[in-house]
């Protein structure tokens, strides 16, 4: 670290003039060994140097110089007074104050704002009562004109303190830990991105990437690269990232796709845009702003970005001066399917925007709930994470401050959480072991002590060591998470070989497609998240293979569940045959219902890519009743559907259907579980 401090020393100083001049005098008497003199003076220098230089990334150089020199002159105001003021310009600001009161103790008239830097010191430590004392002393010793311009500053420091000690006053019953040093390390790492089942971590780290030692001129930090991590038991393990992601400037996180197949990354040109990237296999393409350039992409910053879980709706971060209400906003954008673009945003209003920054904007699969962070609201300093949910008239509730330990004084950023709502990821860098930006893990606990949370985790609450000492009493609020996360592997039936499939989502009822979506080409994983309340029919789709249909009627009140179902696809040969789950026949009879029609269209369609094709409509009931009956109804089902074919310009002779009653069950009839899954409709081939 020395030798990387001095090599730096000497770059700046060979590329600029620069005056040795410092302001911390030291006696030379003071030093009975001059050796001793001579390195405290240069430590100084040096330090001085770096101090100079103002820009956050450089000035945390002075740090080790200062505190060299502090052994020898620990009682030197100066010395300790921008010891102090290094701290507050860099991490962990909390170790500001020990210099800064010991530079007031020493002389209190030193620098005409260190009352100032003093209250910002206590500020950072919790410790509000003294730093609301010391903001009002300093803002009450400013002249008309100074306290015009600075008192709305000083207010609002206030302001932070006195929502800190409400908010402090009863923790959360969360948990927060740092992930281990697969991820963090010493170097900032932040900005993390997960898919719902928290099986990959995406995030940005100022580190080097596969030896590329890339060092920003401007504050002489490598520039931020993006990493990828695969999660094993209870780690995330890093993987290799496609060379394609990381350029040679900044290239960040900024959102991912729930499915995991879409990437979009913050690059730090032209004020910093949006690229988009598409996975392929295991590889990412190049990333391109081609989505983004029309309405989104301005010649101001634009940064974080999150997706609905249908990717209709793109939530993100710009500071546009035309359009924000102060700083950095959160803005909203539709899909334009026609033009395969994003369409002209949208500011999401003064409930959810402040006149100051937001940032690090999420919107969970649920569809419902944004979680944010924002230095406006009732942040205790610094970034806070909030929360808020969407009305039915699409209005905002009040966010609210998910409360410490969680937010601290200083920043916390880029909260993402699973899909349960239970666990959460995000970047701080107030928690008591962050020198730089650390990702942390937040579990929330909920209403009982000790608690088992179910899933992956298994972590049992009551011995878990969160990351603070205090106790851990007010209930966390968690929402509940209506959602169902469907996964799992799309395979060819017979070689078992994964498959690149196109997934189409629709509401039954409405007969309206809702997402489209894609397994992955080189495992054939696929995601989906689906919010409670809707008939929902699937559709997996591979050219030369017959399409595979699941039907997931899920009620309003339906709670978060995971469903794992891997899907065989069979190739368009005589035989083949599928299930086609998404027909549907009033009670009884052998009419159509409307919710049937998205599947019927579907087979319409695969009969006119596939002209020559010819099939046989199967019908199939329970036991339930004679045979005779049953035969009948499912004839008449099975006719039904071949009716509905020939209507849509099908000709009759590639159709042949058929009632075979309960004579090919597929599960028990001796619950209904298994009866419904026996009343159905098949699709068989017959010719290719």
């Amino acid at each position: 670290m020395n030798k990387l401090l001095s090599i730096l020393f000497i770059l700046l100083y060979t590329c600029g003039n620069y005056s040795f001049g410092q302001k911390i005098k030291i006696d030379k008497a003071q030093f009975e060994n001059k050796k001793l003199y001579k390195s405290t003076k240069k430590n100084i220098k040096r330090g001085n140097f770096f101090y100079r230089k103002k820009k956050k990334g450089v000035v945390v150089y002075a740090i080790p110089y200062y505190l060299k020199a502090h052994e020898t002159i620990p009682d030197n105001a100066a010395l300790n007074y921008k010891l102090g003021k290094t701290y507050l310009k860099t991490h962990p600001k909390r170790f500001a104050k020990t210099y800064l009161e010991k530079a007031f103790e020493l002389n209190d008239s030193l620098k005409k704002d260190m009352l100032y830097d003093l209250a910002e010191a206590y500020h950072y430590n919790y410790n509000f009562d003294l730093a609301i004392e010391a903001y009002s002393k300093y803002r009450d010793s400013l002249d008309i004109k100074k306290r015009t311009k600075i008192a709305p500053i000083i207010d609002k420091k206030i302001k932070e303190c006195e929502f800190g000690k409400e908010i402090i006053k009863t923790e959360t019953r969360v948990i927060v830990e740092p992930l281990d040093s697969n991820i963090n390390t010493f170097f900032p790492e932040y900005r993390p991105y997960i898919l719902p089942d928290e099986s990959e971590l995406y995030y940005t780290g100022r580190k080097p990437d596969k030896g590329n030692f890339k060092i920003s001129p401007v504050d002489l930090q490598y520039f931020e690269n993006i990493f990828a991590a695969t999660k094993k038991g209870k780690s995330f393990i890093p993987e290799d990232l496609s060379r394609k992601i990381n350029s040679k400037n900044n290239d960040a996180v900024a959102g991912l796709s729930s499915n995991g197949q879409q990437l979009i990354i913050f690059r730090g040109k032209y004020g910093g845009d949006l690229y988009l990237s598409k996975k392929k296999g295991k590889k990412w393409k190049k990333p391109k702003q081609k989505v983004f350039k029309k309405y989104i992409n301005t010649m101001y910053t634009e940064s974080s970005v999150s997706y609905t879980f249908d990717n209709k709706f793109m939530y993100y971060v710009s500071n546009r001066k035309d359009m924000t209400l102060g700083g950095k906003d959160i803005f909203i954008s539709a899909w334009d399917s026609k033009k395969s673009r994003w369409d002209e945003p949208i500011n999401l209003g003064n409930t959810i925007n402040t006149p100051y920054d937001e940032e690090g904007v999420f919107i969970h699969p649920d569809g419902k709930t944004l979680y944010f962070s924002s230095k406006g609201h009732n942040s205790i300093g610094g970034y806070d994470v909030f929360s808020s949910s969407r009305n039915t008239d699409g209005s905002w509730t009040k966010p609210e401050n998910l409360g410490f330990p969680l937010n601290t004084t200083d920043d916390d950023v880029f909260l993402v959480l699973n899909a349960n709502g239970r666990i959460g990821y995000y970047s701080s860098i107030g928690q008591d072991s962050a020198m730089n930006f650390d990702i942390y893990k937040v579990i929330f606990l909920g209403p009982e002590k000790p608690l088992i949370l179910s899933g992956e985790d298994n972590l049992i609450a009551s011995i878990a060591k969160p990351i603070t000492e205090t106790t851990i009493e007010k209930t966390a609020d968690i929402k509940t998470i209506r959602l169902t996360i469907l996964k799992g592997i799309i395979h060819d039936a017979v070689t078992k070989a994964p498959l690149e499939a196109s997934i189409e989502v629709v509401d039954n009822q409405k007969n309206e497609q809702i997402l489209t979506s894609s397994s992955n080409s080189s495992t054939g994983k696929y995601l989906i998240s689906l919010p409670s309340g809707k008939n929902y029919g699937i559709a997996i789709k591979v050219d030369d293979y017959l399409f595979h249909s699941e039907n997931l009627n899920i009620p309003p009140a339906t709670d978060y569940q995971e469903i794992t179902k891997d899907i065989p696809l069979y190739k368009i040969e005589a035989g083949s045959k599928i299930i086609l789950a998404n027909i549907f026949f009033d009670f009884g009879k052998s009419s159509l219902s409307p919710e049937s029609h998205s599947e019927l269209n579907r087979v319409v369609n695969f009969l006119n890519t596939y002209s020559t094709v010819t099939i046989e409509i199967s019908g199939h009931t329970d036991n339930v009743g004679s045979l005779q009956a049953n035969t009948n109804i499912s004839t008449a089902r099975a006719k039904a559907v071949v009716d509905y074919l020939i209507e849509q310009g099908i000709a009759s002779s590639r159709l042949k259907y058929v009632g075979q009653a309960y004579k090919f069950p597929v599960a028990t009839n001796d619950t209904e579980e298994g009866r419904q899954q026996n009343r159905r409709v098949e699709f068989k081939i017959l010719s290719k």
